[in-house]
């Protein structure tokens, strides 16, 4: 298993580089296996979401369809999959943002009962409460 970098997986979903573009695909497809897989942190996914929105400004059903494009290929291992998944489905409804949604789903697997929060918006969010 190798990590991957930000990056990389920018430069594979946005094709927005040729050059790079070529070498994350090339990667991504052909050289790494279910066996052999890539290794996607969980600071990877919220950066990868972060510059999405910020540099691509890409909303959140795009960005959601990114992280789901993740998740379902089978090259890649995504650290806290369950969670980044919880995530992913709260951007795609609409609740909140993804780091939000994540931090809620990492804090219930931790065995938070909730996750306090001065953001109102976080509060759209299962598993936050009002602080």
């Amino acid at each position: 298993m190798i990590g991957l970098d930000t990056n990389v997986l920018l430069r594979y979903l946005t094709q927005d580089d040729p050059v790079q573009a070529r070498k994350a695909t090339e990667l991504i497809e052909a050289r790494l296996t279910e066996l052999d897989p890539g290794f996607i942190s969980i600071v990877g996914m919220v950066e990868l979401a972060w510059v999405l929105e910020r540099t691509f400004r890409l909303g959140p059903a795009a960005i959601a369809a990114c992280i789901e494009r993740i998740l379902q290929t089978d090259v890649l291992v995504v650290e806290n999959e369950q969670q980044v998944f919880a995530g992913m489905i709260a951007l795609k409804k609409g609740q909140g943002s993804f780091a939000d949604a994540l931090i809620a789903a990492l804090g219930s697997k931790a065995g938070c009962v909730s996750t306090m929060t001065l953001d109102r918006k976080a509060l759209r969010i299962p598993g936050y409460a009002p602080l």
